[in-house]
């Protein structure tokens, strides 16, 4: 569509008005809502007051004199130069085009092979992976596949939470009410009681939170039993979080959390140091940030102790000299931005000329009856839990639509972890989503298994067709019913590209649901399999459905069952 678009700019520049560059007047070339306002339109308002007419005048002159082979008319209506495509030239390139680059359609090479570090997930160890947790991994993985289709290389990494107080606070729970029995059986469910009961204890003794301070420096200074203890905790987490990575399909390419920087936050602090940059202030030291109207970054407490900053800057500095970064982004809940806007700075400030090239991608909160879902008061919900529910009644869906389909556990599980995904990245990222089991399963609707059954509609007609020979029997020619869809393959490049220059998954998404429902429009009107000279152009068509579907369903972190 863009190429269109720029077509229709250089016609405008050629043959009306070539004081306007071809980029000006592309600016303001609109798509009209309605198929029946033509393709693209050309507000006139531009040239009005240059030429001293109306701009009703001005298109009814124009509407005249413009010509081009890809366009079959231009109608001048009110202000506006609706131009009309040439449908059958159209469809027979896009369709060609589609078919020919199959999965490829859509992609772009302008990453040219340059890395992108995607850090995001990055669970606490020691705690179930919860709700909560699901928006930060599915998020990252789409714009980690959107971005390889964008021709980046990707590095995935999940920055474990695996050091900071909330170790010493655990400690302290199980070195008062822990039972090494109970822990060795259920490992995440006592833990997590046992974090819970810390937080309960503390608001009536105030002493608890003073003890985990002192444990988590013992931690810091390598007690052998708080190592112990903490490596023991982290090594029960990575196994019960590898399930989930498993159903979801995520990948990484490293785990190094906060713990592994530990050996190297000194080198930081130096270069801190090194360069006047860090100030005292009630004994701790920071970094000022007045001049970016920020508070200063705590780079490092009075007893000593490193925090999160620390080893933000540590990890940053690392992964640029490991990675060579070209972008790197942090998919980290929105109520962090203030800490990655003093990160950002304070690399800066070290004079890190790609401190620039680093983006925090903030969302918003899963929502449980409204409310933020917080570890610490127990009010939970376990992502495990929620897709073992998920695929069991997408079973029980499947079972009532299609009892005689054949590996019903294989498709139950896509379609359940599908709704799931889907359901968080059809909002936009920095919205809240209410969690709603319900809601995501509807096979109707603005849902993934919608899309799911699209993609299975369309695979059926043509197992049905049998063998057709696109290359050589494609022709332009269908019915006008078709040219929504044929406007929606056009889209897809450009949607990718959209969705990555703003970080925006659920800018597929939403295409996604929109080529659904355009095909199953064209589905309900179109007898698809009638044989006529239409016949293989309309296969082409479904083909080319398909392709787009399960490739967009790709990039969100789903698949695309060939039966439902």
């Amino acid at each position: 569509m863009k190429q269109f678009i720029k077509d229709y700019a250089t016609k405008i520049t050629e043959q009306i008005d070539n004081t306007l560059s071809v980029e000006e007047i592309e600016k303001q070339i609109e798509i009209p809502k309605y198929t029946s306002q033509g393709d693209l339109a050309f507000p006139c308002f531009v040239l009005a007051k240059k030429w001293q007419k109306s701009p009703q005048e001005i298109a009814t002159d124009l509407s005249e004199k413009l010509t081009d082979p890809l366009f079959c008319k231009f109608v001048a209506v009110g202000p506006y130069i609706n131009a009309f495509l040439h449908k059958e030239t159209i469809v027979k390139d896009v369709l060609a085009q589609v078919l020919k680059n199959g999965e490829n359609y859509g992609s772009w090479n302008f990453g040219n092979g340059k890395n992108v570090v995607v850090d995001f997930s990055s669970p606490n160890i020691a705690k179930p992976f919860s709700m909560g947790h699901l928006r930060s991994t599915v998020i990252g993985n789409s714009l980690a596949h959107i971005a390889e289709k964008c021709g980046y290389k990707v590095i995935r990494i999940n920055h474990l939470g695996d050091w900071g107080t909330q170790f010493g606070k655990l400690i302290v729970a199980y070195k008062l009410w822990g039972n090494v029995q109970q822990v060795k059986q259920n490992p995440i469910t006592e833990l997590l009681a046992l974090y819970v009961k810390f937080h309960t204890e503390a608001e009536k003794n105030t002493e608890l939170e003073k003890e985990a301070r002192l444990w988590f420096k013992k931690l810091e200074d390598g007690d052998e039993e708080a190592y112990h203890l903490w490596l023991w905790f982290r090594e029960e987490s990575l196994h019960e979080f590898t399930k989930i990575y498993d159903l979801l399909n995520v990948h990484f390419d490293s785990y190094h959390g906060e713990a592994f920087y530990n050996e190297q936050m000194n080198e930081t602090i130096k270069t801190l140091n090194a360069q006047k940059l860090l100030e005292y202030s009630d004994g701790a030291q920071v970094v000022n940030l007045e001049e970016f109207n920020l508070p200063p970054c705590l780079i490092q407490k009075s007893d000593g102790a490193t925090l999160y900053a620390t080893r933000d800057l540590t990890a940053a500095i690392y992964r640029y000299n490991q990675y060579q970064f070209d972008k790197a982004y942090y998919v980290v809940g929105q109520e962090q931005s203030l800490h990655f806007q003093q990160i950002i700075h304070v690399l800066e400030k070290m004079e890190y000329p790609w401190a620039n090239n680093i983006s925090h991608i903030p969302f918003g909160f899963i929502l449980k009856d409204g409310k933020k879902m917080s570890t610490r008061k127990g009010k939970v919900v376990l992502l495990e839990q929620v897709i073992e529910e998920a695929v069991m009644l997408a079973k029980q869906n499947i079972q009532e639509k299609n009892p005689n389909l054949l590996e019903k556990e294989e498709v139950a599980k896509m379609v359940g972890v599908g709704a799931i995904i889907f359901h968080d990245l059809k909002h936009e990222k920095q919205n809240n989503v209410e969690f709603s089991l319900e809601d995501m399963l509807k096979f109707e609707g603005n849902t993934g298994p919608y899309v799911q059954y699209t993609h299975a509609r369309a695979c059926s007609i043509l197992r049905k067709a049998g063998q057709v020979n696109f290359a050589k029997d494609l022709t332009g020619k269908i019915e006008e019913e078709s040219w929504m869809i044929i406007k929606q393959l056009i889209l897809f490049p450009s949607i990718i590209e959209k969705s990555f220059e703003r970080n925006e998954p659920s800018e597929v998404s939403k295409y996604l649901i929109q080529l659904a429902q355009d095909f199953n429009k064209y589905y309900a009107h179109i007898k698809i399999l009638h044989n006529d000279h239409y016949l293989v152009t309309r296969l082409a068509l479904v083909k080319s459905v398909t392709i787009v579907l399960e490739e967009g369903l790709r990039l969100l972190g789903m698949q695309a069952p060939e039966h439902m």
